[in-house]
């Protein structure tokens, strides 16, 4: 089954596609092809045989770059000093991050045209389930991703690449194998054979120090993983070794969904000019911990995890956290647990970069219980009370008295003695005295005690209180994180 035929971009030449389990792979991943530079190529045709590189400034870092930057080395996430000296003729633009919002969600309407299905990874990435593509269109579902390329082409002006296969893990690695503008399928007959020689980095999940444990072990191949026993496997690496295990085998339950969960938000800043001094650091702090105190007011959520972020001028990365007592979304409560977790960092090392967030994210509604250390209390810890409106003197003290009362069981015998609790309402001038209570008997000892000797709550127990359900809530995991 081939698919309909159009004209590549740079060659001019038809494309087709086939695979004999074309009408059977219903997992889709969109990539736009260098989606920022790309924008700005449209925009500005001058630019098109230039190699365009967005973000750096002086001290910062490579948000993207087209691919004829990338023919000179440079890559996201590298420094901008480094990128000028492999591509000196690079063109810098500062990014424009509403612009590319906007184009990014022209993409998304589009994708959610041919399935409703649809799960963002990012502004410019995304899976797709075309588990029902016949049902709604009488198309395949390759058909339709490629009829969804070309008119991503046509209306929005910018290449981007598709994989399609039938599981999450070979969609996602498919969409890579020929950017830009490309069109892979990875098959069941294939996907063990094609893996075998693939380096581990390709699986989801690997970094870079993962990559390093595993090449220490002598393992450098996702075909060498497909050698290794589960249990082997489990033992060394951890459940993520379970992964491994299926991984290399062409196998991935990961359902596409529709929602995801944030996990953080934050804010962060690269300087000009490397700082050491504090007072310079929490003062950039202040306005970024603001700039978090908005975020979460606007999106009504809390964080219960502050989470700070330096990056020192040799570039590597300090990274504190601070535990709340209870999820949070107050500004100066944000910016207290902050400024704790940076003066411990002070040390005279000078800094290049600065951010704070928050994690463990929890809605509004559970965040910044009542406060019930503001309020003043008396300097001789007695409880008074006064009469409505007297604001001016406390009222008089209540005197609460309790009866030691022998009580007798059903056979007679006398039992030890237990209390009777009665409160004596206070005396003012406005309400009669009461009459003198009648002198206890001998065996019913009176004893009287006034508020001030009552034992207090401690302020640890009464915050232990307060934060009891916050601490007891404990979130489910999530079925997207990869359950075998």
């Amino acid at each position: 089954m081939a698919a309909p035929a159009i004209l590549c971009p740079h060659c001019g030449d038809k494309r087709s596609i086939a695979h004999a389990e074309l009408p059977e792979l219903e997992i889709g991943h969109l990539d736009c092809d260098a989606f920022y530079a790309s924008i700005e190529k449209r925009d500005r045709p001058e630019l098109a045989h230039q190699p365009v590189i967005i973000g750096g400034g002086k001290r910062g870092v490579v948000s993207t770059c087209c691919y004829m930057a990338r023919k000179f080395g440079v890559r996201s996430a590298m420094p901008a000093f480094k990128a000028r000296e492999l591509c000196p003729d690079g063109i810098f633009l500062p990014p424009d991050m509403a612009k590319y919002q906007r184009e990014g969600m022209r993409v998304r309407d589009m994708m959610r045209a041919v399935t409703p299905v649809i799960e963002p990874l990012s502004i410019d990435e995304a899976f797709m389930d075309l588990t029902d593509s016949y049902e709604r269109t009488g198309k395949s579902p390759a058909e339709n991703l490629v009829a969804l390329q070309r008119l991503i082409l046509q209306e929005v002006g910018i290449t981007v690449s598709i994989g399609l296969s039938y599981n999450k893990f070979l969609a996602k690695i498919a969409s890579d194998l020929n950017k830009p503008f490309g069109f892979s399928l990875i098959g069941r007959a294939e996907a063990v054979e094609f893996l075998s020689d693939k380096p581990v980095r390709m699986m989801w999940g690997v970094g870079p120090a993962m990559e390093r444990k595993l090449h220490q072990d002598g393992i450098k191949t996702i075909g060498q993983l497909h050698e290794i026993d589960i249990h082997h496997l489990q033992g060394r690496y951890g459940s993520i070794g379970k992964r491994f295990y299926h991984f290399s085998r062409g196998e991935d339950n990961r359902q596409v969904e529709t929602t995801s969960e944030r996990k953080s938000l934050s804010s962060e800043t690269t300087f000009s000019d490397d700082i050491a001094d504090s007072a310079a650091l929490g003062d950039i702090l202040t306005r970024l911990t603001g700039r978090v105190a908005h975020d979460l007011e606007r999106k009504r959520i809390a964080g219960h995890t502050v989470v700070l972020k330096l990056k020192t001028a040799d570039f590597k990365s300090r990274t504190r956290n601070m535990r709340l007592a209870y999820p949070t979304l107050r500004e100066d409560v944000i910016l207290q647990s902050a400024m704790t977790l940076l003066h411990r960092e002070i040390d005279g090392t000078k800094f290049r970069l600065l951010g704070v967030g928050v994690t463990d994210l929890f809605n509004a509604d559970a965040a910044d219980p009542d406060d019930l250390f503001a309020a003043s209390t008396p300097a001789n810890d007695e409880v008074t009370s006064g009469m409505p409106g007297n604001t001016t003197t406390p009222g008089p003290l209540t005197t609460v008295s309790a009866t030691l009362i022998p009580s007798q069981n059903k056979t007679g015998e006398t039992t030890p003695n237990h209390a009777v609790m009665r409160a004596t309402p206070p005396v003012t001038s406005e309400t009669p005295a009461p009459a003198p209570a009648p002198a206890p008997a001998a065996n019913r000892p009176l004893i009287t005690i006034k508020n001030d000797l009552l034992p207090r709550p401690t302020t640890e127990q009464l915050r232990e209180s307060l934060t009891r359900p916050y601490r007891k809530q404990v979130k489910q995991p999530r079925q997207h994180k990869f359950v075998f």
